[in-house]
């Protein structure tokens, strides 16, 4: 079945040949779904495979290939996160291995180690989200994921040899950070491919796959380095290179750029105008800072707290945090994001009181369990937080609540009114995204904190639970409350 005009549209150079559901100007033919640059005024388009017309709004659009070439970039941006985050999360389980490999860093030390890839990724979400618009969402997957062999290739080396200095320890694993910069420019790329009844599915599966990265890395490395005689940590990160450049290739051979994706910066000064932005990230500290970061910690926490149990348990952690994200999402999908945000943190405070009392009965089964609740509920969270997004900005363009600081301007019909909510929504994503992520810094100091100073976890997770309880009243004031004025489900 072809596309109808105001269809799927890809343009090629002349000595192509035509395909079937794709159209072309004059003189050009196109191929199925490989398609190079059009000519744009005042632009020059870098690399191929450029859509120029993406309607996902539009039902006819939608169904006669849209969604199936949306569903071809969601899979494989799934794949390229993954290793995003398998990356990212490396020197959460690398750190517990250190003392096997003749390595003789404090636990202050240690949780520098866990927490500055964190820090790092967090700071390069903004410039990873303005790629995409600048480069194109498949373009830049390409790089991001060949970026990825700098980490592994440096980890490799260092942990060669146990005389390498803590500060030379503290810059490779920096690297590392590159691993997270992916999330930002993978989640605003695909939320461009999706029509807004979708996004929340979407969004949280393509950051499920990547959170998933957490729990594999965290799976594979202790039986990868254990192979043999000794403890092979450099295997940590060669075992990473052929799976980066792999995603690579994916990307190179089945992603898309869309030419409507393409934006000055203005979607994130909307975006950076909005109180709810600001908002939002705060929220999302409290979810996706709380995934990353009890990731990152819960290892070295397993390792110090119960050395007797085997580190490889802490994996599970991350995959039932990754599995519940795209439920968060489905379920905020048909409840409503803010119900499933207040249920979450509310859940994870629980969590927490758990972990308190199995500190002090000194109680493996009810410490693991306990973090398992915080895992399952920061991953509804994350899920439930990014399908409001969307439905928040929205909201305040046709409540009248979004305002232009440019004067003049004539009245704004509603179709621009939403264009600009949308924008603002994708500029959102990537500053929420950023902010987030200082949380995967955050935990692990606090935890160091509370141990050096109190020689407990305890004084961190009462922290913790005060700040989720903070979070719940602030999402249900400001969006529950607000939602019932508007008349709208957020």
């Amino acid at each position: 079945m072809s596309l109808p005009t105001n269809g799927l549209t890809e343009t090629a150079p002349p000595g192509t040949t035509a395909a079937p559901g794709t159209t072309s100007p004059p003189g050009t033919v196109a191929t199925p779904d490989a398609a190079a640059p059009a000519s744009a005024p005042g632009r020059r388009r870098l690399g191929g495979r450029w859509i120029e017309h993406w309607d996902p709004e539009d039902p006819t659009f939608w169904h006669d290939g849209g969604r199936r070439v949306a569903r071809r970039n969601l899979w494989v941006s799934m794949f390229a996160e993954f290793l995003g985050f398998s990356v990212w999360a490396l020197w959460s389980i690398v750190v517990p291995q250190l003392g096997a490999a003749g390595f003789t860093f404090t636990v202050d030390q240690q949780f520098w180690l866990v927490s500055i890839p964190s820090l790092v990724g967090a700071t390069l979400r903004i410039p990873y989200t303005f790629a995409v618009t600048a480069f194109g969402g498949r373009n830049w997957t390409i790089v991001s994921a060949l970026l990825l062999l700098l980490p592994t290739t440096a980890l490799a080396i260092a942990v060669q040899d146990p005389s390498t200095s803590f500060g030379v320890m503290l810059g490779v694993a920096a690297l590392a950070g590159f691993g997270g910069g992916n999330f930002a420019s993978s989640m605003a790329n695909i939320s461009f491919f999706y029509p807004e009844k979708e996004k929340g599915r979407a969004l949280g599966l393509n950051a499920a796959g990547g959170n998933l990265g957490t729990a594999a890395v965290q799976l594979a490395v202790p039986l990868v380095i254990a192979v043999g005689a000794g403890v092979h940590l450099g295997r940590a990160g060669l075992m990473m290179i052929p799976f980066v450049v792999l995603a690579a290739f994916l990307a190179w051979r089945f992603m898309d750029n869309l030419a409507t994706a393409h934006a000055d910066g203005k979607g994130f000064a909307l975006a950076a105008r909005s109180k709810h932005t600001w908002i939002v990230s705060f929220l999302y500290i409290g979810t996706f800072g709380s995934f990353i970061g009890y990731s990152g910690a819960f290892p070295t926490l397993l390792k110090t707290q119960f050395p007797e149990v085997t580190v490889q348990l802490a994996f599970l952690g991350a995959l039932v945090g990754s599995v519940a994200r795209p439920f968060g999402g489905t379920i905020a999908d048909k409840l409503g994001g803010t119900r499933v945000t207040i249920a979450a943190y509310l859940v994870m405070a629980v969590g927490a009181l758990g972990a308190i009392a199995a500190l002090r009965s000194d109680s493996f089964g009810l410490f693991f369990g306990s973090f398992m609740v915080l895992f399952v509920a920061s991953g509804v969270g994350n899920g439930s937080i990014y399908r409001m997004i969307p439905a928040i900005f929205r909201s305040a363009a046709t409540s009248g609540g979004h305002t232009d600081d440019a004067p003049g301007d004539a009245p704004d019909t509603r179709a621009r009114l939403l264009d600009r909510a949308r924008k603002a929504a994708a500029g959102c994503i990537g500053i929420a995204g950023a902010v987030g992520a200082f949380g995967g810094f955050l935990i692990p100091r606090g935890f160091a904190a509370s141990k050096n100073h109190a020689g407990s976890l305890v004084p961190a997770l009462w922290v913790f639970i005060a700040v989720y309880v903070v979070m719940s009243v602030v999402t249900w004031a400001v969006y529950a409350r607000g939602s019932r004025r508007t008349g709208d489900t957020i």
